[in-house]
């Protein structure tokens, strides 16, 4: 792709706060995705941005394996499956300015119910995660159709696990295996689109190399980071995210 040094250089200082989400602060790559929109075209850019999130789902997963709630994650599976193909389908129909604009305002009505809740003494963490269908369902559909259209699955899922009463090990945990599932189930979908490509790969090869050094900080810093500053950073990641995204 034809980018000059300096972008590459903002891609991958982009790159490295993709691996610092992936181990420390999920949803924080929110930044990432508006940054990668911003210097490379959009639709192109989330292409580009997947292989490196994969990267950093892999590295979240040797670090964080063991700390999975995994009858979390069957229930989700197959809302965000059926997601995932609402969002192939209208990611093929419609322009970038309404993909930008239906994830961001899905976001902020998201992030806004949760303070809600909270505000109202209704988000009391309940001694196990609460893995009901109904929620899952829900959150799974939508995680699948803006993680489909532009990469910002994120948010919802960290926003479902945080109403879940999921606490930080846990929810790491489970949403590194996620991703992980979900992110390489999409590939076919995106080189079917023509999102990826010969020259999109030979970007991330250079740019995954960052993805590393932000990983590895990210997991020296969270044990560094209490409970409810974790769930502020994460509320605030998302609305950062839509915002940009409406914004734009």
């Amino acid at each position: 792709m034809d980018i000059t040094i300096w972008e590459f250089l903002v891609l991958a200082a982009a790159s490295a706060l993709v691996g610092f989400s992936k181990t420390a602060v999920s949803g924080a790559n929110t930044v990432s995705l508006a940054i990668f929109a911003a210097v490379l075209p959009a639709r192109e850019s989330t292409g580009v941005l997947l292989p490196l999130l994969i990267v950093g789902d892999i590295l979240a997963v040797i670090t964080y394996r063991r700390h999975a709630h995994w009858p979390t994650l069957w229930r989700l599976f197959p809302a965000v499956a059926a997601g995932v193909v609402l969002g192939t389908g209208y990611m093929a129909w419609a322009g970038d300015a309404a993909i930008r604009n239906s994830i961001g305002a899905i976001l902020l009505l998201m992030a806004g119910v949760t303070l809600w809740r909270r505000r109202a003494g209704a988000e009391e963490a309940p001694a196990a995660p609460d893995t009901s269908r109904v929620k899952a369902r829900s959150y799974g559909v939508l995680g699948g159709f803006t993680t489909m259209v532009a990469n910002a699955g994120g948010p919802v899922m960290s926003l479902y696990l945080l109403s879940a009463g999921f606490r930080k090990l846990g929810f790491l945990g489970t949403s590194a295996w996620f991703f992980l599932i979900v992110n390489t189930s999409k590939v076919p979908f995106s080189i079917g689109l023509g999102l990826i490509d010969a020259r999109s790969l030979l970007l991330d090869a250079m740019l995954a190399l960052f993805v590393i050094p932000g990983a590895l900080i990210g997991k020296a810093c969270v044990h560094r980071i209490d409970q409810v500053l974790f769930e502020r950073l994460v509320i605030g990641a998302t609305i950062l995210g839509g915002l940009q995204l409406l914004l734009r």
